[in-house]
C-alpha cells in the first residue's frame, strides 16, 4: 500500500480489558466540542484530512461522494443531527476522536479475527459480513482489511467495517487503527492515537502503547491475555 500511497500514516494500538459497563459521555463531549468548532468554520468536505481521503478514493477508482471515508460519514451525520447515537462506550469514544481529528478510526474485536489483520488489495473471493446480515464479496483489487481466513473486516479501505468483528457488549480486547493521508498526518495521527490511549487509561485503567507504522516497519504484534 505504501508503494501506491506513500503519504499513508497508520497508527495502531491494542486494548485488552475493555468492558461496556462504563459511562463515557462527559469524555465524548469534549471531542464533540472540537468537531463542532471545526465544522463551524468549514464543512467536513473542506477539511484537509477529508479532502486527502477523497483524493485517495478517487485514485482507487471510487467516487468519493458516493463512498466516503468513515470520519467524513461521521462528521456529515454529526453536522446534520448534532450528535451520534450511543453504540458502545469504546466505539462512542473512538467515533468522537475520529470526528475531532477528522481521521478514520477503525475498532476491531480481536476475538473475531483469524490470526492476523492486513491491509491489502482483495482477490475478490474474500467474505464480508454486512451489518444487515448479508455476505458480500469485495471487488478484485478493492482495498480491504483481511485476516488469515479470507474474511474482509473492512471494505473500500476506510469506508465500511464488517459486522463480523464489530465491537459488542462482550468485547474484551480490541485493535484500534487510525489512518491519515493528509499533509500533516505524521503529526495528527500520533496525536489522535495518544488521545485514545489517554481515554483508555482514564476509563478502563488500560495502559496501551500506540505505534505508528511505516514502510520500513509495517507490522504491529501484540498479545491478548483475555482470549
Amino acid at each position: 500500500m505504501w508503494n501506491e500511497f506513500p503519504e499513508l500514516v497508520p497508527g495502531v494500538l491494542a486494548a485488552d480489558g475493555i468492558s461496556a459497563d462504563v459511562a463515557v459521555q462527559p469524555l465524548v463531549g469534549k471531542f464533540y466540542a472540537v468537531a463542532e468548532s471545526r465544522l463551524a468554520a468549514k464543512s467536513e468536505g473542506e477539511l484537509p484530512e477529508i479532502q486527502a481521503w477523497r483524493r485517495a478514493f478517487t485514485r482507487m477508482g471510487l467516487k468519493p461522494t458516493q463512498y466516503r471515508c468513515a470520519s467524513e460519514a461521521l462528521l456529515r451525520r454529526f453536522r446534520r443531527e448534532g450528535s451520534l447515537p450511543e453504540v458502545n462506550p469504546l466505539i462512542d469514544l473512538c467515533n468522537a476522536v475520529s470526528m475531532a481529528f477528522a481521521i478514520p478510526v477503525a475498532v476491531f474485536d480481536v476475538s473475531k479475527i483469524a490470526d492476523f489483520l492486513e491491509v491489502r488489495r482483495a482477490e475478490g473471493s474474500e467474505l464480508y459480513d454486512s451489518f444487515s446480515g448479508e455476505t458480500e464479496n469485495p471487488g478484485p483489487r478493492e482495498v480491504i482489511f483481511a485476516d488469515a481466513a479470507g474474511r474482509a473486516h473492512a471494505r473500500r479501505w476506510t469506508n465500511r467495517q464488517s459486522g463480523q468483528s464489530a465491537v459488542r457488549e462482550d468485547t474484551a480486547a480490541a485493535l484500534i487503527v487510525a489512518e491519515g493521508v493528509h499533509a500533516t498526518a505524521s503529526h495528527d495521527v500520533p496525536r489522535a492515537m495518544a488521545a485514545i490511549a489517554g481515554e483508555l487509561r482514564a476509563v478502563w485503567s488500560i495502559t496501551a502503547e500506540p505505534r505508528v507504522l511505516n514502510a520500513a516497519a509495517p507490522r504491529f504484534e501484540f498479545d491478548v491475555k483475555s482470549l
